[in-house]
Order: C-alpha cells, then sequence, then structure tokens
C-alpha cells in the first residue's frame, strides 16, 4: 500500500475542503482498503467520513431517504424499509456476507468498484484500472460478465445488488460538494463503459454521496429481489431480477422491471414493464413480456447463457411475487 494522509473531520464542510480527483472518502471500507492493498487504487488523500451527520433512514410523503452512512445491515432490517420497500430490503440481504453487510455503507455499496478479476490484477491489461492497456475479459475468463451495455473496451458487469431495485424505483441519489449540491437520477448517474470505462459514473472529483431518495409510489410495496448465482451466499450474481407490480385484482396497471448480473450498470428494461402493463398476472403474460429482455446482448464464449438465463429469472421473479403478495 502506498503513502497517503489521512483525517477526520466532523463535518460534510470539512471533509470536502480540498478535495479533488486524488481524494478518497471512507466509510465502511469494504472496497476502497481493498483495492488500495493491492494498489489497484492509489489516492493521496483518505478522508475518513464516518463521523459526519449523514445516517437516518426516514419516510415522507415525497419517499424514502436514507444516509450514505446508514449500514447495509440496518437498512435491510428496519421495518420501513421492509413494509414498503420490500425489494431494497431483500437485495441488501442477499448482498455480500453478514460481516460486510454490517461494515458497508449505503453510499459505499453504490460506488463499489467491479470485481472483474482483471481489473484487480494488476499484472493484466484493464481499461478500467489503465485506460488504453485492454480488456482482458474480452477473449478472457468472461463467464461472469456483462453481455448489456458493453464495449470494445469493457465488459465487466456492475457489482451492486441494491442499485438493481433503487434504478427500478427511480431512486436519486443526493450529492455534495464544496461548489454546492446536486441531485442526479441513480438510472442515469452510471454511465457506459464506450471508450472511457474508467469514468464509472457523473460523480465529479472532491463530490460525496450524501443520501438517497426512493420516491413514493403505489408498486414499491409490491416487489421482489430474485438473485441467481452459483452458490448461497457470498457469492456475485450471474443473472438477478428487481420486479415491482400495480395491480387491479389480476390485471397489471404498472410495472417496475431492472435486472442486474447481466449489464454493465444497472440495467432497466421498459419494454418488458410496456409488455406487462394492462395484461393479467399470468405465467403467459410473463413469458411473452421477457421475449425482448435481452435485446442488444453481446454474449461473449463462456457467458453465452446469459440471455436465457435472464428471461427465466425475470419470469420466476414476477411468478413468486405474484404467488406470494
Amino acid at each position: 500500500m502506498r503513502p497517503y494522509t489521512f483525517a477526520q473531520p466532523r463535518s460534510v464542510r470539512e471533509a470536502l475542503r480540498g478535495a479533488g480527483p486524488d481524494t478518497a472518502f471512507l466509510a465502511g471500507g469494504t472496497t476502497l482498503v481493498d483495492l488500495m492493498k493491492l494498489e489497484v487504487m492509489t489516492p493521496d488523500h483518505v478522508v475518513d467520513i464516518n463521523r459526519l451527520p449523514l445516517d437516518g433512514i426516514t419516510l415522507d410523503h415525497k419517499g424514502l431517504h436514507i444516509g450514505a452512512l446508514e449500514r447495509m445491515s440496518d437498512v435491510a432490517a428496519d421495518r420501513t424499509v421492509r413494509q414498503h420497500y420490500p425489494m431494497v430490503a431483500e437485495a441488501l440481504e442477499l448482498s455480500a456476507s453478514a460481516q460486510l453487510r454490517n461494515m458497508a455503507s449505503i453510499g459505499g455499496n453504490l460506488l463499489q468498484r467491479t470485481r472483474c478479476g482483471y481489473f484487480r490484477d494488476v499484472t493484466t491489461p484493464c481499461n478500467k484500472r489503465e485506460p488504453g492497456s485492454g480488456c482482458s475479459a474480452l477473449e478472457g475468463i468472461n463467464r461472469g460478465h456483462a453481455v448489456l451495455g458493453t464495449s470494445d473496451a469493457c465488459i465487466a458487469t456492475h457489482p451492486s445488488d441494491l442499485a438493481v431495485p433503487l434504478v427500478a424505483l427511480d431512486t436519486v441519489v443526493h450529492l455534495g460538494s464544496n461548489r454546492g449540491t446536486r441531485t442526479v437520477p441513480l438510472e442515469t448517474f452510471y454511465t457506459l463503459p464506450g471508450a472511457t470505462p474508467h469514468i464509472e459514473n457523473t460523480l465529479r472529483p472532491g463530490e460525496l454521496v450524501t443520501g438517497i431518495t426512493v420516491p413514493s409510489s403505489p408498486f414499491a410495496a409490491r416487489s421482489h429481489y430474485l438473485k441467481v448465482r452459483d452458490r448461497q451466499s457470498y457469492e456475485f450474481a450471474l443473472a438477478s431480477a428487481a420486479v415491482a407490480l400495480e395491480l387491479r385484482g389480476r390485471t397489471i396497471t404498472q410495472a417496475r422491471i431492472a435486472v442486474g448480473g447481466v449489464g454493465t450498470r444497472p440495467w432497466r428494461l421498459p419494454a418488458v414493464e410496456r409488455a406487462l402493463a394492462g395484461r393479467p398476472a399470468t405465467s403467459a403474460t410473463f413469458e411473452a413480456a421477457v421475449r425482448r429482455a435481452a435485446d442488444g446482448a453481446q454474449p461473449r464464449e463462456y457467458n453465452a447463457f446469459k440471455p436465457a438465463l435472464l428471461r427465466r429469472t425475470l419470469v420466476r421473479a414476477l411468478t413468486e411475487l405474484v404467488e406470494s403478495r
């Protein structure tokens, strides 16, 4: 690990003072510390933000507000979250391990770096780690990599479980810097790799995630998150689905669908949402609606199974949601 300066500010203003491209903010440290040890990330300044007043879970007429420093396990266990936004709690409970969930923050989870093995191996080319060096995954071991939103420069899968239901529910992320504050829809906060895969989001140098707001909606309470993976714990998704439905009787009036494990960012599926709206909540409807779920997919040698797995995951998630609620 390379040398760096360390600070423990007590206010957001103090934390942001002098923050720039070479500053890293430390919350749970479950990603940052690992990457610093591997020298994948080499910040000059590390700012411990754990003393900042960026916690809290509240619900009002605008929606659910969660501070960036709330721990994943606390949000997952919160009664308000479980009652009004069940797939958020489910996604958190299916993330990482219990020990990591006790440490990791909500803001940190949304900003975690890719788990692509080539990104973490400094002896191999990786455009995310060293722009212009190449992408080893293109012709390498790419079973867990993305099939949607990829480019010739990167096929790394977005790692966050939590971001998938948050994107489905039109969540916004609150950002602060010494220039002021701004709010960005989470779906547009994440960027496609294109020719610049090292730019993963629209966060500006010296900017800090301060919290998120999940809007109130008629369908959030009837929602479900399903994660398909090689083993039942401590494993990243091969495919995942966040599904939310508003029903009138057995007819779907609105749907919100996003998927993970298959895209370079959390992947919203508006075509599937439109195909579900106005239709009965039946297996036939689900099977027909998901036919376009993998439109535009570009599978590689070892992940060619993912489009079919994605469609099956969506049908199963929708079926489980309707049958259980």
